[in-house]
């Protein structure tokens, strides 16, 4: 299979891949969960197939959005980030146990947006950065040469240096010299020497940090405060003594914000957020059922009163300015083991209309996570080990073992699906890993024999495996 890379959507570019195409590329990654991939793919394409329709029938076009209901491990995230990743869009993944309502000390459901918008306004200028990065280099070398070579005749005032011959001479001379440095330069002769560089710094930096409290959300006028006092606090330099081969980086770093437009850059991260933006909200079914104003789950009920609004479609105050939240696709997740989705409000379950069952995983499927995708944990152990000259043999019979433990673990005890694969072979390799270095036999063969040999005793003793495993 041809591999499918991210695709970058700016603004004007659609997003050409298929449903089949999406759900092929998520395979690769992810066993299973056909459902639940499909949902994911629909959602995706349907996004692309609104940026082409007239203005006015697009603002009327709203993200279906998607509940996931399966248990922990069985790869609710890992579709979701897959998804992101794919598509070039900022994506967030929050609890939301993790927020509580107004009126409560904690964080406010607003913030989730204001975090996906620090998230792409950094993917935006990560990218963008790349496209200046040859003349932000060039730009760096020029400023590592002045350094090494500064040109005293700059200094020089009042003087007319084309009317005088020895200076014309000299400034030929420098040119040269320059020019044999800049090929010291290019060569790597000079990587290790070190300069000193300035480093621009608000003063600001050695402030104390503020943050306001009250019983109202204040996050917001806290970050306004910080920016506002940054801004009034004139700039610092600092001086930093490193490697040419590290100041060409860092100065070119540098050079590449001066070249971007801010502007530009704040106009495209606040689109992308409004346009392309996931978040996926983990932990649902924790916030679901009756208002119990007791313990940890108080305001349950609350938060689902202040998320609604986020979903339905709201404004929210960002470093990137008014942020709306119309279009922004929410995928929610949760196991719904003792609650169930009709346990939510009515009016945030009627926002999330879209609903996956994810199954359960069988013995099988542990079969193929171990093999079948391109980073599979057999392959990231592989790679990892063969740094020291140590090839694992990963057996059939082996794989098939791994997997009967991690099934029948999980039955035995809480079921933690795929997560209990990372337990059983980190367990396993525990060994090999630690005495890697001095192991005199390089080819380490990962069999039937050699699992049972080193897990069976865990594996069987049920109180071992609940602390262990």
């Amino acid at each position: 299979m041809n591999e499918i890379k991210p695709q970058i959507i700016y603004e004007g570019e659609t997003f050409e891949m298929t449903p089949r195409e999406i759900v092929s590329n998520l395979d690769e990654h992810i066993i299973g969960q056909g459902n639940a991939k499909k949902a994911v793919a629909i959602a995706l394409r349907n996004r692309m197939r609104r940026r082409k329709l007239e203005a006015s029938m697009r603002e009327e076009i709203y993200p279906k959005n998607i509940l996931m209901i399966g248990p922990t491990g069985v790869g609710k995230t890992e579709i979701a980030r897959r998804l992101s990743k794919l598509y070039g869009a900022p994506f967030i993944k929050v609890e939301a146990t993790k927020y509580t309502e107004v009126g409560y000390v904690g964080r406010d459901v607003e913030s989730m947006v204001r975090d996906l918008a620090n998230i792409s306004l950094n993917m935006v200028k990560t990218e963008l950065r790349k496209k200046v990065l040859d003349i932000a280099k060039q730009k760096a070398e020029e400023v590592i040469l002045d350094i090494l070579l500064p040109d005293n005749s700059k200094s020089s005032v009042g003087f007319d240096s084309a009317e005088d011959p020895g200076e014309i001479e000299r400034k030929e001379r420098y040119l040269e010299t320059r020019e044999m440095m800049r090929k010291k330069l290019h060569s790597g002769k000079m990587d290790d020497q070190e300069i000193e560089i300035d480093l621009a710094s608000s003063s600001n930096s050695n402030m104390p940090m503020m943050q306001v409290f009250g019983a109202v959300n204040l996050e917001d006028m806290d970050n306004q405060l910080q920016n506002m006092l940054g801004d009034m606090m004139p700039k610092k330099n600092r001086k930093r003594k490193m490697p040419i081969k590290d100041a060409v980086d860092v100065i070119a770093e540098m050079e590449a914000d001066k070249l971007l437009d801010q502007d530009k850059v704040h106009r495209e991260a606040g689109r992308r957020v409004e346009e392309m933006g996931i978040i996926f909200i983990d932990e649902m079914d924790k916030i679901a059922g009756k208002e119990n104003r007791g313990g940890a789950d108080v305001s349950r009920e609350g938060v689902q009163r202040d998320l609604l609004p986020i979903v339905e479609g709201a404004t929210v105050n960002t470093k990137l300015g008014p942020i709306k939240t119309d279009h922004i696709l929410f995928i929610a997740a949760g196991a719904f083991h003792i609650s169930k989705p009709s346990d939510l409000i009515p009016e945030l379950q009627g926002r999330f209309p879209i609903r996956v069952e994810l199954d359960k995983l069988e013995m099988n499927d542990f079969i193929k996570i171990l093999t079948a995708p391109k980073s599979s944990l057999t392959k990231q152990y592989q790679a990892l080990l063969s740094t020291e000259g140590i090839t694992l043999d990963f057996k059939e019979d082996g794989i098939k073992e791994i997997a009967q433990m991690a099934f029948e673990v999980n039955e035995k005890t809480e079921n933690i699906g795929a997560r209990r694969l990372n337990t059983i072979i980190e367990k396993l390799l525990e060994d090999i890993s630690f005495e890697g270095p001095e192991l005199t036999e390089k080819m380490q063969i990962i069999d039937a024999n050699f699992v049972i040999a080193k897990m069976k005793g865990i594996v069987e003793d049920r109180d071992l495996s609940n602390y262990i495993l």
